[in-house]
Parts: C-alpha cells; sequence; structure tokens
C-alpha cells in the first residue's frame, strides 16, 4: 500500500523504489543522452563564440540542455531545437550584458597563429548580429536558411548580415596588410 501511494505521488517519473524503472523516463533519459553526446561540444564550441567566454557558453549551454529536456517529447528536432536555444540564450546573455558589449571582449590567447588572432580581433569589433551570423554559418556550417532561423530572422536578413560582416572583415584585414 505504501508503495502504492508513493508511486502515485511520484510526478516527476523517478523510480519511487531503486529496483522500479519508469519506461518513459528511461526512454526520455536515453534520449537526453544521445542529444547531449551529439551536441553537447559542438553546442558549447558555438555559444563560447557567440559569448567570448568559455565558462558562460558552458553555463549557456547547461541551461539550454535543461530546458529541452523539459519538452524532449514534443521536439521534433531536438539538435535544432538546442541550437536555437543556445542563440536565444546567448542573445539574453548580450541583452544583460549591454555594458560588456560595449566593450571588446579579449580575444583567444596568443597560442594561434597571428593571421587567426588578427581575425579573431575583427571578428569581435563586429556588431553582434553579423558575428552570429558569420559563426552560425562559417564556424557552426549552417545553410543560410538555418543561420536565419537559428537568428529568428529572414533569410535574406540572414544573407546580408553574412555578406555585410563578410565584406568588414575583409575591409579591415586588408587595411591591416598595408
Amino acid at each position: 500500500m505504501a508503495r502504492l501511494a508513493a508511486s502515485a505521488c511520484n510526478l516527476s517519473g523517478v523510480a519511487a523504489h531503486p529496483g522500479d524503472v519508469n519506461p518513459a523516463t528511461a526512454s526520455a533519459d536515453a534520449a537526453l543522452e544521445a542529444l547531449y553526446r551529439s551536441e553537447h561540444r559542438r553546442m558549447v564550441r558555438v555559444a563560447y563564440l557567440l559569448t567570448g567566454s568559455e565558462a558562460v557558453g558552458e553555463e549557456l549551454v547547461h541551461d539550454a540542455f535543461l530546458k529541452v529536456a523539459g519538452r524532449l517529447g514534443s521536439i521534433d528536432d531536438p539538435a535544432a531545437y538546442l541550437r536555437q536555444v543556445v542563440v536565444n540564450l546567448t542573445r539574453a546573455h548580450h541583452r544583460r550584458r549591454d555594458v560588456e558589449r560595449r566593450h571588446a571582449p579579449v580575444p583567444p590567447g596568443p597560442a594561434l597563429p597571428p593571421e587567426v588572432d588578427e581575425t579573431w580581433a575583427v571578428l569581435w569589433q563586429l556588431p553582434d548580429r553579423q558575428r552570429q551570423a558569420l559563426v552560425l554559418r562559417y564556424y557552426a556550417d549552417l545553410s543560410l536558411a538555418e543561420v536565419a532561423a537559428a537568428m529568428g530572422c529572414p533569410v535574406g536578413t540572414a544573407k546580408s548580415l553574412v555578406h555585410r560582416g563578410l565584406a568588414r572583415l575583409e575591409e579591415v584585414l586588408s587595411h591591416a596588410d598595408r
């Protein structure tokens, strides 16, 4: 009787007793684990490139997985949904940190070749949306339609952001070569 009451009150999906297994929870856990194994590293890198901080990127991706875990059964494409959540969380991070946005973040350390350091420094000077578009397009290797979906804008806007970002990178880097 006590076991029945405990399982009736168990709304979280966690087994009431160590030997009990809830098949729905086990399936959801397996799906979440598979998503984590396939997407975590890439999402942390994308979040890092969008925020400039590995620690913030890790935290945002962790928050994204928490949000996705609650909706995993109702999502058609969990990887795309996770990516959208990560992009939205990076936007929210930038909104909260408006003061930090006005100051260029420190580019990656000196372990990179000089031309890569120079490119990163210029990338950080771009407006946030142009930097987001370039990172999603060329690092995350998304199509323009996927970039637009992740950024919540029309494809034409994503294309324009990528084009203007590349033009600005080329302009600044070509002046540096002179």
